[in-house]
C-alpha cells in the first residue's frame, strides 16, 4: 500500500552515511526539464532512456540550501545555523517575520520565538576554513537561546572547502546540552532542490528522531510543508481527531519533540509523497512505522482514500467511514452547486481548459482534482521529476488520460511560451516562482504559503477543494486586472519565443 517507487522498492536507506545520496541517484533519475506527453514520459523513464536537457537559460532558480532550510526555520525550540556567507541566510529575516503575524485565536503554539544565525564566512573562512565559526556559533546559540535542538545548514562554500562538520559536531557536543544535527545541503550537490529535504530527513533520522519508549497507537505522523497553510494543518488535526487521532504535524512548526517522538507513531501518511518519500522510508526501516505515500487529500476523491487508508492503517476503519459521511453532509452539495457554476462557464458549453504550476506530488492528485471539478487539463506544470513516482503516473494517465508535461524550475518564459500556445481558459500559477502574467485571461494560484490564514487560501481537505473550485471560477469571471495588464504594458518576449516548439532554450541551440 505505500504506492510506486519504481526504482527505490528495495532501497535501504543508510544512516552510517553523513548525508543522503543525491535524489537523482537513489531515484534512477531526476530531471528539471521536460516537454511532452505523460505517457511518453513514463516510457522513457522505464527504458531508461530520459535525458536531463540542459537550459541555455534561466530567469529564476532556487538552490538545495534555500529550500532546504525554509522547512527549518519554522521548528520551535530549535536554533538553525546557516554555515555559510551571510547571504545564504537571507530568507531567514523575512520568513521569520512572516510568520509572526499568525494570531494565537487560531491555535498557535504558546512558545512561537524562531530562532537563527549565520557563521558569516568570509574570504579568509574560505581560504584557512570555517570550522572554528561554526564551533563558536554553537556555543553561542545554546548559551543564547538554550534550544532542544541546533541544525547546521551547510552550503556551497564550506563544501567547496571541505569544512569538517561532522568533526566539529562531534567535539562541541559534550559542551551543550541541544542535541546537534547537521544537514548537508550544499546549493551546489543537486540540481534536484527534493535532494534537500531527503538530506533534511536523514539528519533527522540519524540525530534527531529518539528510538520509541512505547507506541503510540493514536499517532499519525502527516508530514506537510510550507505550501500548504496553518488552516490545513488545523483541518488535519480536526479530521483526524473525530477519529481518535491525534496529528503529529511535522517538520513545519513542530516542535523539537514532535519530531523525537515520530518513531512512535502508528502510521505517517503525508500532504506530499516527494517531499515526506525518505522519512517514510526511514520510519519503516528504523522503527517499523508503516506508511502510504499517495494520495495526497485534494479534492473529494483523494480526502476520502486518504481517510480510508489512515482508518485501515490504525484500525479505524468504522470511525473513518463515519466521518466520510458526516463531512460529505456537510461538503458536497456546495461542491455540487459549485461544479454546475463551472459547467456553465463557457458560453458554448464547452468544458473550461487549465493548467496549473504543480510539484510533482501535486501533479499525481492536483490533476486528478481538475477532473473531478470538471475541468479539462491543457498542460501540467512540474518542478521536477525522477524515478520515484513512475508508476503513479502511469496510474494517473490510467485514471485521467494521457496529458502534455512541461517539467521546468517554474520558469516565466517557459510558463508563458507553453501558456500562449496553449491558451487555456484558467491558469494556475505559484506565486513565489514565477509565472505567465500577461494575458488576456484568469491567472489565479495553486500554491499558498503557510501565513495565509483567510479560508480562501486552504489547500487540501473537502473545506480546501471548496476554496479551489471558488477560486477557479473568480479567475475565470474575474480578468479585470489580467485586461488592464495585457492591454497597458509591453510584451517582455519576442514574437520568435512564442513560435519556439518547445517551451524552453537548450544549451547550444541555434538561434535563428
Amino acid at each position: 500500500m505505500h504506492g510506486g517507487g519504481h526504482f527505490t522498492t528495495n532501497e535501504i536507506i543508510n544512516l552510517k552515511e553523513n548525508t543522503c545520496p543525491n535524489r537523482e541517484d537513489r531515484a534512477g533519475f531526476g530531471i528539471k526539464t521536460y516537454f511532452g506527453k505523460a505517457s511518453k514520459l513514463v516510457e522513457e523513464a522505464k527504458k531508461g532512456h530520459i535525458e536531463n536537457v540542459e537550459r541555455a537559460f534561466e530567469q529564476t532558480g532556487g538552490c538545495v540550501l534555500m529550500f532546504t532550510a525554509l522547512r527549518l526555520y519554522s521548528i520551535r525550540n530549535a536554533v538553525v545555523i546557516s554555515h555559510a556567507p551571510v547571504g545564504c541566510s537571507l530568507l531567514g529575516s523575512g520568513y521569520r517575520e512572516s510568520m509572526q503575524h499568525l494570531p494565537p485565536f487560531l491555535d498557535r503554539p504558546p512558545q512561537w520565538d524562531l530562532h537563527w544565525m549565520t557563521t558569516n564566512l568570509s574570504d579568509s573562512d574560505i581560504i584557512f576554513g570555517g570550522t572554528g565559526k561554526l564551533a563558536d556559533a554553537i556555543k553561542e546559540a545554546n548559551r543564547r537561546y538554550s534550544p532542544q535542538a541546533i541544525i547546521i545548514t551547510t552550503s556551497c562554500a564550506s563544501g567547496i572547502i571541505g569544512d569538517d562538520i561532522e568533526g566539529t559536531v562531534s567535539s562541541v557536543q559534550p559542551e551543550v546540552k541541544a542535541k546537534i544535527v547537521p544537514v548537508h545541503c550544499e546549493g551546489h550537490r543537486s540540481s534536484i532542490v527534493q535532494t534537500g529535504y531527503d538530506a533534511m530527513w536523514h539528519s533527522f533520522l540519524k540525530y534527531l528522531i529518539k528510538k520509541p519508549e512505547k507506541k503510540q497507537e493514536d499517532l499519525v505522523n502527516v508530514v506537510n510543508m510550507f505550501s500548504y497553510t496553518w488552516l490545513d494543518c488545523l483541518e488535519a488535526k480536526r479530521l483526524l481527531g473525530k477519529m481518535g487521532l491525534r496529528a503529529n504535524l511535522v517538520p513545519d512548526f513542530a516542535a523539537v519533540e514532535d519530531i523525537e517522538v515520530m518513531s512512535e507513531a502508528a502510521l505517517t501518511a503525508s500532504f506530499c509523497p516527494t517531499f515526506g518519500d525518505y522519512v517514510m522510508k526511514g520510519l519503516e526501516q528504523e522503527y517499523g512505522v508503516p506508511y502510504f505515500r499517495t494520495p495526497s487529500p485534494l479534492g473529494f476523491k483523494n480526502t476520502d482514500a486518504w481517510l480510508r487508508k489512515i482508518g485501515e492503517f490504525t484500525g479505524r476503519e468504522k470511525e473513518a467511514k463515519k466521518v466520510i459521511e458526516e463531512e460529505h453532509a456537510r461538503w458536497v452539495p456546495q461542491v455540487k452547486t459549485l461544479k454546475e457554476a463551472i459547467k456553465k462557464l463557457k458560453s458554448d458549453g464547452s468544458i473550461p481548459s487549465v493548467i496549473g504550476a504543480l510539484g510533482q506530488g501535486r501533479m499525481l492528485t492536483h490533476t486528478t482534482f481538475f477532473k473531478e471539478l470538471g475541468l479539462d487539463i491543457a498542460a501540467s506544470l512540474t518542478l521536477d521529476f525522477d524515478g520515484l513516482f513512475v508508476e503513479e503516473l502511469e496510474e494517473l494517465i490510467e485514471d485521467v488520460g494521457d496529458f502534455d508535461v512541461c517539467v521546468n524550475t517554474f520558469q516565466g518564459a517557459d510558463q508563458t511560451n507553453l501558456v500562449q500556445r496553449k491558451d487555456p481558459d484558467i491558469y494556475l500559477t505559484c506565486p513565489f516562482k514565477g509565472g505567465a502574467y500577461k494575458r488576456g485571461k484568469g491567472v489565479g494560484w495553486i500554491h499558498t504559503l503557510r501565513p495565509m490564514i483567510h479560508p480562501m487560501f486552504s489547500q487540501v481537505f473537502y473545506s480546501g477543494a471548496i476554496s479551489f473550485a471558488e477560486m477557479a471560477i473568480r479567475t475565470f469571471k474575474n480578468r479585470s486586472f489580467q485586461k488592464t495588464l495585457f492591454d497597458k504594458t509591453e510584451d517582455v518576449y519576442s514574437e520568435w519565443w512564442y513560435k519556439h516548439p518547445l517551451p524552453y532554450l537548450s544549451l547550444g541551440e541555434v538561434i535563428d
